[in-house]
């Protein structure tokens, strides 16, 4: 409609802003500017370089206590020195080892906290998703102390798992001291378990690939710096205090052969489909616990009848059991003690897992893999010959390939075995056999090991990571041009009565206000001029309550969105480059449109160029 009929709606596609919108109210009413980086993220990664040092010394020390539980209740001496309780000599009373183990861990659960529970990486990510990544400061204890008596009186668990979960605590615990948002919190606790990954394994990197996989649920600058620079820190000092050798040393191995990688990628395959079933069956040994008639306190101590019977049949399957990798990827036992490490690993593993026992993962299930491909990898030397296949390889792939499956962790998982043995020859038959076990483990389940225990809880774990549809788009490209505006002196019964008269003009839920020289006071939606508690007689521009809220048209759909939801709008007026003239509406009906495009990008199949056409453009 024209403008120059003040008594009736009208149409512009630009209207100029009020001057009573000076520029700092003008700025106030714009929504924030994404910028990846500020001075916050220098400061956050100044305190996660503290707290990847500290970290790393708590790692030092836990594993002294793990040392100390092990030498005492294996060996009766007082002796903090790290050592395998395989050699002990305890005969039949070995069984009985891990049970009193398992009474002091359920009972430390019983009358502690519950969440020591497992081996806390799941108990992490539900922090992280539900309670803003605020982990109770007693874990910070709690966990490690347990986790050091299960692992020290022959829990077949690595070390590695409760560290990840105490450094995630304690940076958790530093984020609640401090004056920090939600999102600075969580960087410090997925600092804190890279940081305690990485001082465990001298692997830096994979912890950060941990971290951003499994914690993080996210890749942004100002959570992946924190995180890096607390790996690296954790990392160097490890290389003080130990030295900067390969966690798992091996054999130098050669480049593979096609014959080889393919099937390498054939043993991840399987491998994938055996990650599978570890992971069913653990939490089916775990609902067998949760029939049982009896408190779930004694359930550990259950599960250590197990952890000591299998331990007095094969003693190496006790405690955290890094040498038997060692000794699996080096090569130096027979196919026979493999398959039986491999199978009563497992056993004991999954048993005292799904009894509720604190300890980690990882390690166990590198054991198993390990195994299984040193297994695996024999016998194709022994029956197949031609196919070219390093026994040491496949004992490797097979290793990343189990955990690739369990956790869909799977960058992790490449170059987690890439740093533990600093073999780059490895890195191709890696990055295929942990593809393939991927892919099978995706297709087969649709849970991980990390993430069915809270699943069941209801707790929804994002599981991919994609950029935001809506930081594709900007305003400009997807607000409606066409602009209805009232006039402020126009009277409340002059525009029911034209909104009485349906057309196209008249279905919008927001209008710009407008006073006589044609600027912009602000908005009025179709409820405020429909309310029967206003009178006819009275203005539009009575009816304002606030300034305009305005976004740029070079501004993204996510900028609106988040300035929509801050300001609790449905629409926002859009301004030009030069912030002077309306060009527009944006509602949220306009974000739920970019979403569409969305969907039908990810689900609508269609081919558009024909083979006909195809030949014709190849043609000369």
């Amino acid at each position: 409609m024209s403008s120059s009929v003040p008594s009736e709606p009208h149409s512009r596609a630009a209207l100029p802003l009020a001057p009573s919108l000076d520029p700092a109210l003008a700025a106030a009413r714009m929504p924030r500017q994404f910028r990846p980086l500020s001075w916050r993220v220098a400061w956050m990664a100044v305190l996660a370089m503290a707290l990847g040092g500290l970290v790393a010394l708590i790692a030092r020390a836990l594993t002294a206590l793990i040392g100390l539980v092990t030498n005492l209740a294996f060996y009766g001496r007082a002796s903090a020195e790290f050592s395998s309780p395989a050699d002990n000599h305890l005969g039949l009373w070995v069984i009985g080892v891990p049970v009193v183990g398992g009474l002091i861990v359920g009972a430390m659960a019983r009358f502690g906290s519950r969440a020591i529970r497992g081996h806390g990486i799941p108990e992490a990510m539900e922090q992280v998703l539900l309670n803003e990544s605020r982990i109770p400061p007693r874990m910070t204890w709690l966990k490690p102390v347990s986790s050091a008596i299960a692992i020290g009186t022959g829990g077949p668990f690595g070390a590695e798992g409760p560290i990840i979960a105490t450094g995630g605590a304690l940076g958790s615990l530093l984020g609640q001291v401090l004056h920090v948002t939600a999102d600075e919190r969580k960087t410090l606790l997925a600092a804190g378990a890279a940081a305690g990954m990485a001082a465990v394994f001298s692997a830096p990197i994979s912890a950060v690939l941990l971290a951003l996989e499994l914690l993080l649920f996210e890749r942004r600058a100002r959570s992946l710096i924190p995180v890096a620079l607390a790996s690296a820190v954790g990392t160097g000092v490890r290389y003080v205090l130990e030295g900067n050798e390969p966690m798992f040393p091996m054999p130098a191995i050669a480049a593979p052969s096609l014959m080889a990688l393919a099937v390498y990628m054939a043993m991840g395959l399987l491998t994938g489909v055996a990650s599978v079933g570890i992971t069913r069956l653990t939490y089916a040994i775990e609902d067998g616990f949760e029939k049982l008639p009896i408190h779930w306190m004694w359930w550990p101590a259950i599960g250590g009848v197990m952890v000591g019977v299998v331990g007095y049949v094969m003693p190496a399957t006790l405690g955290v059991g890094y040498s038997n990798i060692s000794a699996v990827l080096g090569g130096q036992i027979s196919l026979a003690v493999m398959l039986a490490l491999c199978v009563l690993k497992l056993l004991s593993w999954s048993v005292a897992l799904g009894s509720g026992t604190s300890g980690g993962t990882l390690a166990p299930m590198f054991t198993i893999g390990g195994a299984m491909g040193g297994l695996l990898g024999g016998l194709c030397v022994a029956w197949l010959p031609g196919l070219q296949v390093d026994p040491h390889v496949a004992a490797l792939v097979c290793m990343a390939a189990m955990f690739a499956g369990a956790s869909r962790a799977f960058l992790t998982s490449v170059v987690f075995a890439f740093e533990t043995t600093q073999q780059p020859q490895g890195l191709l038959p890696l990055l295929a056999a942990c593809a393939a076990a991927y892919l099978v483990s995706g297709l087969m389940m649709r849970q991980t090991i990390m993430t069915e225990k809270i699943a069941r809880r209801g707790v929804h774990v994002p599981s991919e990571y994609a950029a935001d549809h809506l930081e594709r788009i900007s305003v400009g490209d997807a607000c409606s041009r066409q602009v209805v505006s009232l006039l402020a002196s126009q009277s409340l019964g002059d525009v029911r009565a034209w909104l009485a008269d349906e057309n196209a003009s008249t279905r919008h839920q927001g209008f710009p206000v407008l006073n006589e020289g044609g600027r912009l006071l602000g908005v009025v939606t179709r409820r405020d001029l429909l309310g029967r508690d206003t009178p006819d007689d009275v203005t539009v521009g009575s009816l304002l309550r606030r300034a305009p809220l305005v976004v740029g048209e070079h501004h993204t759909l996510r900028e609106a969105a988040d300035h929509m939801v801050e300001a609790d709008v449905g629409r926002l007026v859009v301004v030009g480059k030069d912030g002077a003239r309306v060009v527009g509406v944006i509602t949220r009906g306009d974000l739920l449109s970019a979403h569409a495009r969305r969907l039908r990008e990810s689900r609508e199949a269609s081919r558009h160029l024909g083979r006909k056409a195809a030949v014709q453009d190849r043609a000369p």
